[in-house]
């Protein structure tokens, strides 16, 4: 599996039971990937609405599964995360929707680890080929060409800015530290005043349209909301 895609990739397990909840989170973990979870399907849908998540991995057995039916989150402007069902179930098709997307994979009970990550591989890769943009508001970046643009007006980014701009809006409305985005930028860590500076000249290209976008919470870090 490629480190770098792995690392792009958030991934949210939600389970009841410890054992197989922390069973999940540390497989994918070890795998390479960013892995948010949640025991129960409202804490599941906080989640959602916290983080960018590209992928869900969801045990059929939570026991508010038929609530989220009425209360799914609002993917408006970004696409829906595919979900993987862990299930007894054998049967795609009896799957109903879960957390607001369908039900696209599932693995049946017991599983091996390697089963698992080659179908969490395959959603993400589809993903990924289905989408070739990321979207905020009127910010867009077009994953293929790696240009950006702020409604009509072309943003012209260094390759180091194009990897900041991307994080902070794949992570739109969360708070990101120095030290976070300096490890995702450049895969070691950097002195504050260097994070800064890119910062700085990432704003002057992209909030030269109003409104501003990017935002400084002092002791921090940044976010990316409007």
């Amino acid at each position: 599996m490629n480190a770098t895609e792995s690392h792009e990739s958030r991934l949210l397990v939600v389970a009841p039971e410890p054992g197989l909840r922390g069973s999940l989170t540390a497989q994918l973990s070890l795998a390479g990937y960013l892995v948010t979870s949640a025991a129960t399907g409202a804490a599941a849908l906080r989640l959602l609405g916290e983080h960018h998540i590209d992928l869900i991995v969801v045990d059929v057995e939570i026991p508010d599964m038929p609530a989220l039916a009425q209360d799914r989150p609002d993917f408006t402007g970004t696409p829906r995360p595919p979900v993987l069902c862990v299930t007894a179930c054998e049967l795609l098709g009896t799957l109903v929707p879960v957390l607001g997307t369908e039900v696209e994979d599932y693995v049946t009970k017991p599983f091996r680890d390697a089963e698992l990550l080659a179908r969490v591989q395959v959603l993400l890769r589809d993903r990924r080929m289905a989408t070739a943009e990321v979207r905020h508001g009127d910010l867009l970046l077009d994953e293929i060409t790696c240009q950006g643009r702020r409604g009509d007006r072309p943003l012209d980014l260094t390759p180091a800015e194009y990897r900041l701009l991307r994080h902070l809006m794949l992570n739109a409305g969360r708070v990101l530290s120095k030290e976070q985005l300096a490890r995702h930028v450049w895969q070691e860590s950097r002195g504050d005043n260097t994070v800064e500076r890119l910062v700085s000249r990432l704003r002057q290209k992209v909030d030269e349209t109003p409104p501003a976008l990017i935002h400084t919470h002092r002791g921090f870090g940044y976010t990316l909301r409007q």
